[in-house]
């Protein structure tokens, strides 16, 4: 199969038959010899530690090196994508989109470092498609995981590995839960026994909050959310506190913590309002903004309790929680008084 071919669609596939196609592309390389944008560099350091709230002496200075989580950044297409993808990658992903798994969300990555790198190093990778999943079904929908592994290599010598996962799914039809609401009749969600097909009959349902992403790193946060806690970790070797949650100590790197519970208190260190674009579930223009709490960590949430245009930097704030739907509850903060 050339570069410029694509696969035949997956939709009349049983779906074992369509497994056995996607299965024939694991081992087969996503990018060869793909080379970083830039060498590994001082200013783009800065910014992730100033982003992360990462002050590690480590990272700056004349011997600095790059935080280790930084490993995926140096090999990332940015705004212009990537021109290093292979025809294997492009025929797998149109497989699964002919198949009718055109929804792609990323679930999870690892990562494995094998020495620091340094600015000035000049960044390769290749990768891999490693392994597609057998269909499974997900709260999200029905479809495949992918896991890609790239090698990261700086002047030729392996410096990391970094496996990333995605789900390329088919969305799950969402209930109707209004109160009283019937489900439809299976010909009223297909249209083929209806007068006009695919008509809708009744009003369409208000579209949801994207979920948080919940992982073993965070769960405890989220626990804490729902039982009305703001739960901030603190370091079980220097005490220091860090939001949000992380699975190490960003200043002695120390993998012991317990939590302290937030007071609620805090102020608007900074914020933005957002005008566009808009989201379905968000109704513009709101205020976002940088909490600083008053045990020193800062969130970022939504500000309100006041018009977006009346936010000012300072404003006391307090903690309270917000059900944006059935399943879920927000931290939030309300304004305690305009300056």
């Amino acid at each position: 199969m050339s570069g410029t071919e694509r696969p035949t669609t997956g939709r009349a596939d049983r779906p074992d038959e369509l497994y056995e196609r996607l299965v024939a592309y694991e081992g087969r390389s996503a990018a060869t010899a793909g080379t970083g944008k830039d060498p590994v560099n001082l200013p783009m350091i800065r910014h992730w530690c100033e982003a992360m709230g990462d002050t590690h002496p480590a990272y700056g200075g004349p011997d600095a090196v790059a935080p280790p989580t930084m490993l995926q950044a140096w090999t990332m297409g940015g705004l212009s994508g990537h021109t290093d993808r292979s025809s294997a990658y492009e025929e797998l992903f149109a497989l699964l989109d002919g198949a009718g798994y055109t929804s792609v969300v990323a679930t999870d990555c690892e990562q494995e470092y094998l020495r620091p790198l340094r600015p000035g190093d000049e960044i390769g990778f290749d990768t891999v498609i490693e392994s597609v999943s057998e269909r499974k079904t997900t709260k999200l929908g029905t479809g495949h995981f992918v896991t890609t592994r790239t090698d990261v290599r700086a002047g030729g010598e392996l410096a990391g590995t970094h496996r990333f996962r995605i789900l390329k799914y088919a969305p799950a039809a969402r209930p109707d839960r209004r109160p009283g609401a019937r489900a439809a009749e299976p010909e009223a969600r297909s249209g083929a026994k209806s007068g006009a097909a695919g008509a809708r009959t009744g009003p369409k349902p208000a579209p949801r909050r994207p979920r948080p992403v919940v992982n073993r790193d965070n769960a405890g946060f989220w626990e804490g959310v729902a039982a009305h806690r703001l739960l901030i970790q603190r370091c079980g070797d220097c005490a220091a506190l860090r939001l949000p949650w992380l699975p190490g100590c960003a200043d002695c790197g120390s993998r012991e913590w317990d939590t302290v519970e937030a007071s609620g208190a805090g102020t608007v260190f900074s914020y933005v309002v957002m005008h566009h674009p808009s989201f379905p579930a968000f109704d513009p223009p709101y205020a976002v903004g940088l909490i600083e709490l008053a045990e020193g960590v800062r969130m970022i949430s939504n500000v309100v309790g006041v018009p977006y245009d009346k936010v000012r930097i300072g404003m006391p704030v307090r903690l309270e929680f917000l059900r944006v739907d059935e399943e879920l509850e927000l931290p939030v903060f309300r304004a305690g008084g305009e300056d």
